[in-house]
């Protein structure tokens, strides 16, 4: 049933952009933007109330920060698409182990933070502000969290970020791109109308956000994890990452699909910060 009704919407946009390219084109950005899912639920809700939650602002953007203080290095915790800062409760127990100082966000337009539209730009910069703030040596991010990491570090490249971890995150934002016009059937007219506006929007072609790319500006060690099987983010993102990314080593994991929220990947982690 989704995916007869993500089909329906393909197709009316497509007949869409015959009236108004531009128009149908916005609505196909929009729907791009928007996350359906990533609301807190009750069970997250009462984990994060077990921190110390503190609001940043970026520009007229609000962003939701959780910390649960330690004596070690801190720790900046960035989740993906669809998520929340909760997603993290397997992880940040295992670190308060270690007496780490932990730092989670909520991206725009997730969890409790601001946005009604999110961007791995945007998220770049919300990263910033938190980091800007807390100063962490070692990041971790999820997915399209991982991407912004990336984005921020090559952008800004703060000097106090030692270690970073890449949990399934995408090599190519073209590639991000053409998977969810394939997923709606667009035609060619919104199709390369997206490129253009992209180009417009963010001051370059879609091609240019690259996390392989960026990442070889940077200076951090890294790891990165991911599963044989991804079912979101093919297999081939991790290598294209791991080749760009000097110091950096792969981690793969196979059955543990996207989410990669096993104890196998919380301990190979745990293991990677402690050394």
């Amino acid at each position: 049933m989704r995916n007869l009704l993500v089909k329906l919407v393909g197709k009316s946009l497509n007949s869409l952009s015959y009236l108004s390219k531009s128009y149908a084109t916005d609505k196909a950005l929009s729907l791009f933007s928007k996350p359906r899912k990533g609301q807190i639920t009750a069970i997250q809700a009462a984990f994060l109330e077990t921190a110390i939650n503190e609001t940043v602002i970026y520009e007229s953007f609000r962003i939701m920060t959780y910390k649960w203080p330690g004596n070690k290095q801190t720790i900046l915790l960035i989740h993906g698409w669809e998520s929340n800062s909760g997603r993290w409760k397997s992880l940040i127990k295992q670190l308060k182990k270690g007496d780490y100082n932990i730092i989670a966000l909520d991206a725009p337009a997730h969890g409790n933070s601001g946005s009604s539209y999110f961007n791995a730009l945007l998220y770049a910069e919300f990263i910033y502000e938190v980091a800007k703030k807390h100063q962490p040596e070692i990041i971790i991010g999820h997915s399209v969290g991982g991407m912004a990491s990336v984005f921020f570090q090559n952008k800004y490249q703060l000097g106090c970020i030692k270690k970073m971890v890449l949990l399934g995150s995408p090599s190519d934002f073209k590639d991000v791109l053409k998977r969810y016009t394939d997923l709606l059937g667009y035609n060619s007219r919104i199709s390369n109308h997206l490129n253009h506006i992209i180009k417009e929007r963010f001051g370059a072609s879609p091609e240019v956000f690259s996390t392989a790319r960026y990442a070889q500006t940077l200076n951090a060690t890294g790891l990165i994890i991911h599963d044989e099987d991804d079912p979101i983010i093919p297999y081939s993102d991790a290598l294209q990452i791991q080749s760009s990314f000097k110091n950096s080593k792969l981690f793969t994991t196979k059955g543990l699909g996207h989410s990669l929220n096993h104890k196998k990947v919380t301990l190979q982690i745990s293991e990677f910060i402690d050394n």
